[in-house]
């Protein structure tokens, strides 16, 4: 276990050895085997840039921007250019085109919603229409504003809802309606120009949540790849959320919330002055933010440039081709959707590969793919998001691909105790005691032995020691999609705070 504060201070060169020691056991960040969480270009010598940059304004606070003009300086720069790649920009027709810095998608969309909700004063029970495709952080903005979630069913076979589906649940309450381009799971692009038109129509704001493809999509399309319209050029769309810790390539924490113009913005800001402090004034959800971030995205940003965007985005959509050409190519696996964008996502048709399995083999190959789980019509799945550090590595995850397929195939599918499947099938949310979550956990191999005192008294009242989760986690995956969706959240919650225990 390691121990977060000693008696005396420890030599900083022996703190980072910890660290080290500490990262040893995290996926690779980088090296092109990783299709989840991170983001790599593999370009020579940005790390070290980015690094830099951060440091060099890590102990700024973006709080108070007449304080540190820099942050202001380098938000806007930011903003300026996700706002010239998605259409926005002197010359566009959408000119006016305002935005902010905030420290991820979640935060993006929490804003959007929050801003929309709070413009529609005159409605008093505030209601959100989405694709069931759309990022499950509409979800949690819904449930943290008090704001109600419509969801709109999408089609098994083309993956998007049907813009009619999407007109029936417009109401009078619906405050926005959002859609993707392209989704998360999949990778397809919602029909984001009908869905803007009806939206338009019928007086409400029309979000788009680019986090995922706004920085590529563009530069996609300046490659001939047909993507269809999704960006301020669609004239219903009056907000767009890009990451720029995803295909921007910089460090984590930074994302931009656009609004076609200031007044469409003014609902997102808090400002306070009721207090005999300092009148707060935020347009995000944080106050204190450190400007480390924000200036290694405007270092990443300045040194690769749009014509670098576009030679890595050429590299990514020849990985994303040759990924899907080795996926298409093992009897037993089908591709869910004809990837779009950067993500190649497939499932599993034949009864004997069973999908859970075959992304653990997968991992003891050293490759780290997602799982998803089935949902509704659609089957359960392994998502692969590709960036350009995976290029050189294509034709030896289609030689580890099949490998795996054929020890997934002699392994054969995962089996649950009956008793386990019963358990799934029968318990409500309500039922699970912290009792029956450690034995389960226990049986799945989450937690174990080896933690603190502390975790020895904790594991005699019941409850299972912190520890990381297996390697081979088919079984987890397949206990999770035979339960119900309302209890594989209580699962998920119920054993990550098994996980999240302090060490002494």
């Amino acid at each position: 276990m390691v121990e977060g504060l000693p008696a005396s201070g420890v030599p900083a060169a022996e703190v980072l050895a910890e660290v080290r020691r500490l990262r040893a056991a995290d996926r690779p960040t980088h090296g092109g085997q990783l299709f989840a969480y991170v983001y790599d270009p593999a370009v020579p010598g940005l790390d070290e840039l980015a690094h830099s940059a951060y440091a060099l304004s890590a102990q700024v606070n973006g709080l108070d921007p007449t304080a540190f003009p820099s942050l202001l300086a380098m938000e806007n720069a930011l903003v300026g250019a996700a706002a010239s790649v998605l259409g926005g920009g002197p010359g566009s027709s959408a000119p006016e085109v305002v935005g902010s810095v905030t420290g991820g998608g979640t935060e993006s969309l929490m804003l959007a919603v929050k801003t929309a909700r709070d413009a529609r004063a005159d409605v008093g029970a505030p209601r959100l229409v989405v694709p069931v495709t759309a990022h499950a952080a509409f979800a949690k903005a819904a449930h943290y504003l008090g704001v109600a979630l419509d969801l709109v069913p999408v089609s098994p076979k083309t993956l998007r809802p049907d813009p009619a589906d999407v007109a029936a649940a417009i109401g009078s309450s619906t405050v926005l309606v959002a859609c993707s381009a392209p989704s998360y799971a999949h990778g397809v692009v919602d029909p984001v120009a009908a869905i803007a038109e009806i939206a338009a129509a019928a007086g409400v704001r029309c979000h788009v949540d680019a986090c995922f493809g706004g920085w590529t999509l563009p530069y996609l399309r300046r490659l001939g790849v047909e993507v269809p319209p999704f960006d301020f050029s669609v004239p219903g769309v009056t907000s767009i959320s890009v990451d720029l810790h995803k295909y921007a390539y910089t460090p984590k924490g930074v994302s931009v919330l656009l609004h076609r113009d200031a007044g469409l913005r003014r609902a997102q800001y808090f400002a306070f002055a009721e207090w005999p402090g300092y009148t707060m004034v935020n347009p995000v959800i944080s106050s204190t933010r450190s400007g480390g971030p924000i200036a290694g995205a405007f270092a990443t940003l300045r040194h690769i440039g749009d014509a670098g965007y576009l030679e890595l985005a050429r590299t990514t959509l020849a990985a994303v081709r040759g990924l899907a050409e080795e996926v298409a190519g093992v009897d037993g696996l089908r591709l869910l959707a004809e990837p779009e964008a950067t993500v190649v996502c497939f499932t599993s048709e034949d009864p004997a590969l069973d999908l859970f399995v075959l992304v653990d083999e997968l991992t003891v190959r050293g490759w780290h793919t997602q799982p998803q789980m089935a949902y509704g019509d659609l089957p359960s799945s392994v998502h692969l998001t590709v960036t350009a550090a995976v290029a050189p590595r294509v034709a030896d995850f289609g030689v580890d691909l099949r490998a795996a397929v054929v020890a997934a195939r002699a392994a054969g599918p995962v089996r649950l105790p009956a008793e386990l499947l019963a358990l799934a099938g029968a318990l409500t949310p309500e039922q699970l005691t912290p009792e029956l979550v450690a034995g389960m956990a226990a049986g799945l191999g989450v937690g174990g032995a080896g933690g603190s005192a502390g975790d020895s008294a904790a594991a005699e009242d019941g409850a299972v020691s912190s520890a990381p989760l297996p390697e081979r986690t088919a079984m987890i995956n397949t206990l999770l999609n035979a339960a119900p969706v309302r209890l594989r959240e209580r699962l998920l919650v119920e054993f990550l705070s098994l996980l999240q225990r302090p060490s002494y």
